[in-house]
């Protein structure tokens, strides 16, 4: 009998005899390997929450009692518990459901997460919400997989170690990880309290601890939890689980198995391939390891995502000059500003979509004081199936409003590893941009030298007339398409900040409008710096800004996702047909 299949809502968990709780918790892992692997998504971290997410709902009278799960890649079986198991197969796919909790998707999605570390903090809330309204609620935050590194987690516990009498449950998934094995001196200290729970830092700060209790122990977990329920005050319960629990394969190498593609789980992923053209995040490494021979200043930093941003190379030539600070964005950019006012030249390495969180240290501790420290921005623009809250949308945006800051958009591989160069030797504060994978088209030879690229200088790659197309970054290859199509001109403009005001005003001379193209937010974009840039000139040209629209877009394939907001060649081709009409140079071809 598949117990699963009875199970459409936490209501018909409950009802389930304690007795046959294993065995639905063995069909679940079965069910999620089954379906990961037919999808892509991530999968050592939900094999790690299986029987954590049936105790959970077992206990606590869900959607009533809220559960934040946190970081939300490790959802999944809270996701087929919950209404969801029909749909697992749409997972990460565009029009499917996502890889992370969502509050438009599900009533039991109470609060949605993606980054990491903000469970505690949102739980806290809906605990004093719930005693504002006189209700009897829980709130649970499940707070793993290295999540609590993060500062943001201890903002929250320092505020609900004072509270009172709220229904406030932090549960500690701990399993020695994150992405990449686990960290810093916390590893080190929830190893003691594993061996020998005596006071611990929780205990300290105000919240009642117990365990360790063996996350994969039904009889073990759901007593502790039903007791914990019983009781007043924040409180928090130290559960150990093995990411990749019950899959030998993840079980032994947790990092690869974290997040796959398709395979066959008979036969495990497959092994490397070598790519017909690198990935962005290979020119990275390699360019990384190049310059560290040559400079002993280089130091590396990275925010917990050594193998995501393509480090572990480096990692191992240079072990002294590495840092994996762990899931501490923040701190990551302020200790790059202290190693650079210390003399070294640090290089920082971090998503698009994570350098968000730390916007303050940039402008505060790196910009204000134009600190030498470079910016490697991987995942720029949209990323496909992990969605909105991992896209990359609006790093050119809130990057070139800061002074002292110089900014580059890669177009193609060997532009990246050129823009790095520049990045490095420039003295203060600079960043470059690159998009998730490899370049588009057949792909271009990358240099061994360590060239820059001449400063603030972009360069015409097409001779056309009427109308002229500033591309940005990784919007080259189909700016050139559209460009080819309609006889116009297009230059490929490398830097966001500064400017090259010459080739600007050059283009707006010479053509009777402007197009301006990047895979980035519209509004406070690099075509808004080219609009600012003709304003300051006196130059009236009519001017077509094209990017990213201003709302949130889903998951899906990358492809797909920037064909329908046009930012393709055809799109690119029919914005510029529907705003000025067809170029005279191609009127004449057609008439020819």
């Amino acid at each position: 009998m598949n117990l699963l299949d009875a199970i459409d809502e936490p209501a018909d968990l409950r009802r389930l005899p304690r007795a046959q709780l294993t065995v639905l918790a063995r069909q679940l892992r079965r069910f999620l390997l089954d379906a990961v692997c037919r999808t892509g998504g991530h999968l050592s971290s939900n094999l790690g929450t299986v029987e954590l997410a049936i105790a959970l709902h077992y206990v606590f009278d869900t959607p009533r009692d809220r559960i934040v799960w946190d970081v939300g890649h490790q959802s999944y079986a809270h996701k087929v518990l919950t209404g969801r198991r029909t749909r697992m197969h749409t997972l990460r796919q565009l029009g499917g459901i996502s890889g992370f909790p969502r509050r438009s998707e599900s009533i039991h999605d109470c609060f949605g997460t993606a980054h990491s570390s903000t469970s505690i903090s949102a739980a806290l809330g809906m605990a004093e919400a719930a005693k504002l309204r006189g209700e009897d609620s829980h709130a649970v935050a499940v707070c793993g997989d290295g999540a609590m590194s993060a500062g943001l987690a201890y903002e929250a516990l320092n505020n609900a170690g004072v509270a009172q009498d709220l229904r406030l449950l932090v549960v500690l998934n701990d399993n020695d990880m994150s992405i990449s094995p686990a960290v810093g001196a916390l590893t080190r200290a929830l190893q003691r309290y594993r061996e020998q729970p005596s006071a611990t830092l929780f205990g300290e700060l105000g919240l009642q601890y117990a365990g360790p209790v063996d996350g994969h122990d039904l009889d073990a977990l759901i007593p502790a939890l039903a007791s914990l329920r019983q009781r007043r005050g924040p409180q928090l319960l130290h559960v150990v689980t093995r990411k990749g629990k019950g899959y030998e394969r993840a079980e032994a190498e947790p990092t690869r198995y974290h997040g796959t593609g398709k395979f066959d789980p008979a036969q495990g992923l497959p092994a490397a391939s070598k790519l017909a053209r690198p990935a962005y995040t290979d020119i990275f490494g390699d360019w990384l390891c190049d310059m560290a021979a040559q400079d002993q200043r280089l130091v590396a930093i990275t925010p917990a995502m050594r193998e995501g941003s393509g480090m572990v190379r480096f990692a191992q030539m240079f072990p002294s000059r590495f840092f994996d600070v762990g899931i501490a964005e923040q701190h990551a950019v302020t200790f790059a500003g202290g190693l650079a006012a210390a003399g070294m030249k640090p290089v920082v390495a971090i998503y698009s979509t994570f350098l968000q969180r730390a916007y303050d240290q940039l402008i505060h501790d790196v910009a204000l004081q134009n600190l030498d420290v470079t910016f490697a921005i991987d995942r720029a623009g949209l990323v496909g199936a992990d969605g909105a809250t991992h896209a990359g949308n609006y790093d050119i945006a809130f990057l070139r409003c800061i002074p002292n800051m110089l900014l580059m958009a890669a177009a193609d591989e060997n532009e990246c590893r050129r823009m790095l160069t520049t990045a490095y030797r420039h003295a203060g504060p600079a960043a470059v941009r690159y998009p998730r994978g490899s370049g588009s088209g057949s792909g271009v030879a990358v240099e061994r030298a360590l060239e820059p690229i001449p400063l603030g200088r972009g360069e015409i790659l097409r001779r056309g007339s009427g109308t002229a197309i500033l591309a940005f970054g990784s919007m080259l290859a189909p700016s050139l398409a559209a460009g080819l199509e309609l006889g116009a001109t297009v230059a490929n403009m490398r830097f966001i900040k500064p400017l090259d005001l010459e080739l600007i005003t050059l283009l707006a001379r010479e053509h009777r409008q402007l197009v301006t193209v990047e895979e980035g937010a519209a509004m406070g974009g690099a075509g808004s710096a080219v609009a600012e840039a003709l304003l300051a000139a006196g130059i009236v040209k009519p001017l077509l800004t094209l990017g990213l629209p201003d709302l949130f877009i889903e998951h899906g394939d990358p492809a797909a996702l920037l064909g329908a907001v046009g930012l393709d060649a055809a799109g690119i081709a029919a914005a510029i047909r529907q705003r000025f009409g067809m170029s005279e140079a191609r009127l004449a071809v057609h008439a020819g």
